[in-house]
């Protein structure tokens, strides 16, 4: 038996999520070694350049996953926010058979088996990929990202914009998911096979959401109810999401407010049981973020 470490590779190591990852790995590697993978050339040479294990990566280039892939055991599978997803999972899954990967971890929705929304159907298409794969899996369901309030759901000319009708969703911390994630690739399939790990450690309303962002900031936030069809008219003049996924997105708005999926406001918090600390809360995060806070809001410190 080898006694080289198991190669983790990272998809997106520059993305919100993945710089979690990375951050998280660089404080404890663990018996592993990381590769970090990454769509564009700059980024790659930026990295090896610092001394890491960089290749490029590119989901809409199959052309680019057999040398990334070359000798890894654990893959983090994360894709992009369109209908592309689909074929773009699929050959990645496709590769790391090919590769001899031997566990997937996927980064998913906080999604129950019957959706009907778009964009968390083709979520749950991919996990059943994986699954049929005949290769280890673990599968994260995250719900709502508090860093999302740092962009399209910034606190703007003091209000939050809700578009879920009064109803409460579940809200995890970036860093939090990252934790889980690095601890499970650490770990890998002898632990964490057929396991799936859920992340909502905090309930919130719009309202609730405004009261601690007003509380953080020292001014006053308010939260104001829009319809989903607001939010669809927003997007469709913004040009800023690919069309199929922002109409999941809006599909999304309208089965929250009208119960259908009522379960996004559901406690389910697996992070302590795998990181062994508490997971963040809204408060806390706020409190980490003040400075940035004020900035997409337009508050400047000199102003409070």
């Amino acid at each position: 038996m080898s006694s080289e470490k198991p190669i983790v590779l990272v998809i997106g190591a520059t993305g919100q999520t993945g710089r979690y990852i990375v951050a998280d790995f660089e404080r404890d590697p663990g018996d592993v070694r990381l590769r970090l993978a990454a769509r564009k050339k700059a980024d790659v040479e930026s990295m090896r350049a610092a001394g890491k294990d960089a290749v490029h990566f590119d989901l809409d280039d199959p052309e680019t996953f057999p040398f990334a892939l070359a000798g890894v055991d654990r893959l983090y599978l994360l894709t992009g926010y369109s209908v592309a997803m689909l074929v773009q999972s699929k050959t990645v899954i496709d590769a790391a058979r090919k590769a001899g990967v031997r566990h997937i971890v996927h980064q998913g929705i906080f999604g129950h088996w019957d959706c009907s929304d778009a964009h968390f159907a083709w979520h749950l298409m991919i996990e059943k990929y994986i699954e049929a794969s005949g290769i280890a899996w673990t599968h994260l369901h995250p719900n709502v990202f508090m860093e999302n309030l740092l962009t399209f759901l910034a606190p703007r000319g003091g209000k939050v914009t809700s578009f879920l009708g009064g109803q409460r969703v579940g809200w995890i911390a970036l860093k939090d998911l990252a934790a889980v994630a690095a601890v499970v690739l650490r770990q890998g399939p002898e632990r964490h096979a057929g396991r799936d790990y859920w992340l909502s450690p905090e309930v919130l309303t719009g309202a609730q959401v405004a009261d601690i962002l007003s509380d953080v900031l020292g001014t006053e936030i308010i939260c104001e109810e829009q319809s989903p069809d607001v939010l669809a008219r927003m997007v469709a003049e913004s040009g800023a999401m690919e069309k199929n996924y922002a109409e999941g997105a809006v599909e999304f708005m309208r089965q929250v407010g009208n119960g259908q999926m009522g379960y996004i406001g559901t406690v389910r918090d697996d992070g302590p049981f795998l990181t062994g600390r508490a997971s963040t809360t809204l408060r806390q995060w706020a409190i980490e973020n003040r400075e940035s806070l004020l900035r997409v809001s337009g508050h400047q410190r000199s102003g409070l």
